[in-house]
Protein backbone atom coordinates (compact mmCIF):
# COMPACT_ATOMS: atom_id res chain seq x y z
CA UNK A 1 0.00 0.00 0.00
CA UNK A 2 1.51 3.49 -1.25
CA UNK A 3 2.06 5.67 2.30
CA UNK A 4 3.34 8.79 2.91
CA UNK A 5 6.10 8.83 5.88
CA UNK A 6 4.24 10.58 8.99
CA UNK A 7 7.26 13.28 9.64
CA UNK A 8 6.97 14.73 6.56
CA UNK A 9 3.51 15.71 6.94
CA UNK A 10 4.44 17.27 10.48
CA UNK A 11 3.28 20.77 10.49
CA UNK A 12 2.13 20.82 6.99
CA UNK A 13 -1.49 20.44 7.43
CA UNK A 14 -1.92 17.79 5.56
CA UNK A 15 -2.11 15.10 8.32
CA UNK A 16 -5.35 14.95 10.10
CA UNK A 17 -5.08 15.02 13.82
CA UNK A 18 -5.52 12.13 15.79
CA UNK A 19 -3.98 9.48 13.40
CA UNK A 20 -1.45 6.84 14.88
CA UNK A 21 -0.72 4.97 12.29
CA UNK A 22 1.95 5.10 10.19
CA UNK A 23 0.91 4.87 6.47
CA UNK A 24 -1.10 6.90 4.81
CA UNK A 25 -3.11 6.35 1.62
CA UNK A 26 -1.86 8.92 -1.08
CA UNK A 27 -4.05 10.96 -2.98
CA UNK A 28 -4.35 11.29 -6.77
CA UNK A 29 -2.59 15.07 -6.23
CA UNK A 30 0.07 13.07 -3.97
CA UNK A 31 0.50 10.47 -6.80
CA UNK A 32 1.24 13.14 -9.40
CA UNK A 33 3.96 14.22 -7.45
CA UNK A 34 5.51 11.00 -6.45
CA UNK A 35 8.02 11.33 -9.54
CA UNK A 36 9.77 8.15 -9.50
CA UNK A 37 7.06 6.15 -8.80
CA UNK A 38 7.63 4.00 -5.81
CA UNK A 39 4.65 4.69 -3.41
CA UNK A 40 6.88 7.28 -1.07
CA UNK A 41 6.58 11.11 -1.26
CA UNK A 42 9.86 11.74 -0.40
CA UNK A 43 10.83 15.39 0.83
CA UNK A 44 12.27 16.32 -2.18
CA UNK A 45 9.25 15.44 -4.26
CA UNK A 46 6.74 17.10 -1.19
CA UNK A 47 8.98 20.09 -1.93
CA UNK A 48 8.55 20.42 -5.58
CA UNK A 49 4.65 19.53 -5.16
CA UNK A 50 5.13 22.36 -2.64
CA UNK A 51 6.80 25.20 -4.82
CA UNK A 52 4.55 24.35 -7.59
CA UNK A 53 1.30 24.97 -5.52
CA UNK A 54 2.80 28.07 -4.57
CA UNK A 55 4.02 29.01 -8.16
CA UNK A 56 0.47 28.45 -9.39
CA UNK A 57 -1.16 30.56 -6.37
CA UNK A 58 1.48 33.70 -7.37
CA UNK A 59 0.30 33.39 -11.24
CA UNK A 60 -3.58 33.44 -10.52
CA UNK A 61 -2.64 36.30 -7.67
CA UNK A 62 -0.72 38.19 -11.04
CA UNK A 63 -3.89 37.37 -13.15
CA UNK A 64 -6.35 38.91 -10.72
CA UNK A 65 -4.14 41.74 -10.63
CA UNK A 66 -4.06 42.35 -13.86
CA UNK A 67 -7.65 41.61 -14.52
CA UNK A 68 -8.41 44.70 -12.02
CA UNK A 69 -5.80 47.12 -13.61
CA UNK A 70 -7.08 46.04 -17.46
CA UNK A 71 -10.66 46.92 -15.99
CA UNK A 72 -9.69 50.46 -14.17
CA UNK A 73 -8.06 51.29 -17.79
CA UNK A 74 -10.66 50.51 -19.61
CA UNK A 75 -13.19 52.21 -17.13
CA UNK A 76 -11.22 54.91 -17.05
CA UNK A 77 -11.13 55.26 -21.03
CA UNK A 78 -14.73 54.53 -21.27
CA UNK A 79 -15.78 57.85 -18.70
CA UNK A 80 -12.59 60.19 -19.36
CA UNK A 81 -13.80 60.05 -23.35
CA UNK A 82 -16.23 62.54 -23.10
CA UNK A 83 -14.14 64.81 -21.61
CA UNK A 84 -11.67 64.52 -24.08
CA UNK A 85 -14.41 65.30 -26.39
CA UNK A 86 -15.24 68.21 -24.56
CA UNK A 87 -11.75 69.36 -23.76
CA UNK A 88 -10.96 69.40 -27.83
CA UNK A 89 -14.44 71.76 -28.17
CA UNK A 90 -13.21 73.98 -25.30
CA UNK A 91 -9.47 73.95 -26.86
CA UNK A 92 -10.57 75.45 -29.93
CA UNK A 93 -10.01 71.60 -31.82
CA UNK A 94 -13.53 72.00 -33.58
CA UNK A 95 -12.63 69.55 -36.30
CA UNK A 96 -10.81 67.14 -33.54
CA UNK A 97 -13.89 67.26 -31.23
CA UNK A 98 -15.96 66.34 -34.54
CA UNK A 99 -13.44 63.08 -35.21
CA UNK A 100 -13.33 62.33 -31.16
CA UNK A 101 -17.00 62.28 -31.39
CA UNK A 102 -17.44 60.12 -34.95
CA UNK A 103 -14.75 57.78 -33.46
CA UNK A 104 -17.35 57.04 -30.10
CA UNK A 105 -19.59 54.91 -32.35
CA UNK A 106 -16.47 52.74 -32.63
CA UNK A 107 -14.41 53.04 -29.17
CA UNK A 108 -17.22 51.99 -26.89
CA UNK A 109 -17.91 48.54 -28.63
CA UNK A 110 -14.24 48.17 -28.97
CA UNK A 111 -13.49 48.16 -25.33
CA UNK A 112 -16.35 46.28 -24.32
CA UNK A 113 -15.15 43.62 -26.54
CA UNK A 114 -11.52 43.67 -25.89
CA UNK A 115 -12.39 43.43 -21.54
CA UNK A 116 -15.48 40.94 -22.32
CA UNK A 117 -12.77 38.53 -24.37
CA UNK A 118 -10.25 38.96 -22.29
CA UNK A 119 -12.95 37.87 -19.27
CA UNK A 120 -13.70 35.21 -21.52
CA UNK A 121 -10.65 33.90 -22.20
CA UNK A 122 -9.42 33.85 -18.63
CA UNK A 123 -12.84 32.24 -17.48
CA UNK A 124 -12.21 29.31 -19.99
CA UNK A 125 -8.22 28.72 -18.70
CA UNK A 126 -9.73 28.56 -15.46
CA UNK A 127 -12.55 26.22 -15.90
CA UNK A 128 -9.78 23.90 -18.33
CA UNK A 129 -7.02 23.86 -15.49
Amino acid sequence: MPYIEPSYLVGSGLCGIGHSHRAYVLTDEFKAADLNGDGTLTPDEFQLQLEDRRRRMEDADQQRDQIRKMVWWVLFGMLGYPFFVIGASLGGLDKASDILGSMATIYFPATSLILASFFGASAYQAKKD
